[in-house]
């Protein structure tokens, strides 16, 4: 994980705004198939949303073993949404200038 400041989470957020959720956790919970979607989806855009449909008062704890698992940045929870950011491994494949 990479140290974000205050005034990269705010423009992280607003880059978010406009995202669908690409990952949702539902009855299953976290499963391995879950995480592995949160990781392949953060490779492929960076700045991802996850919606919790299920276990909405668990959701701060498994936010942080995804961001754990898959070395992401947790950049906000709003509502039953994370918002999840893993900056692109090449310098030059960085989408958000942060």
């Amino acid at each position: 994980m990479i140290e974000i400041n205050s005034k990269q989470r705010k423009y992280l957020e607003k880059e978010a705004h406009d995202l669908q959720p690409v990952v949702i956790v539902g009855g299953a919970g976290m499963t391995e198939g879950v995480v592995q979607m949160v990781d392949t989806s953060l490779a492929a855009h960076e700045l991802i949303k996850v919606k919790f449909n299920e276990y909405k008062d668990e959701k701060q704890e498994l936010t942080l073993e995804m961001c754990q698992q898959c070395d992401a940045n947790l950049i906000r929870i709003i509502g039953n949404v994370a918002i999840l950011y893993r900056p692109a491994e090449k310098p030059e494949d960085r989408k958000y200038d942060i």
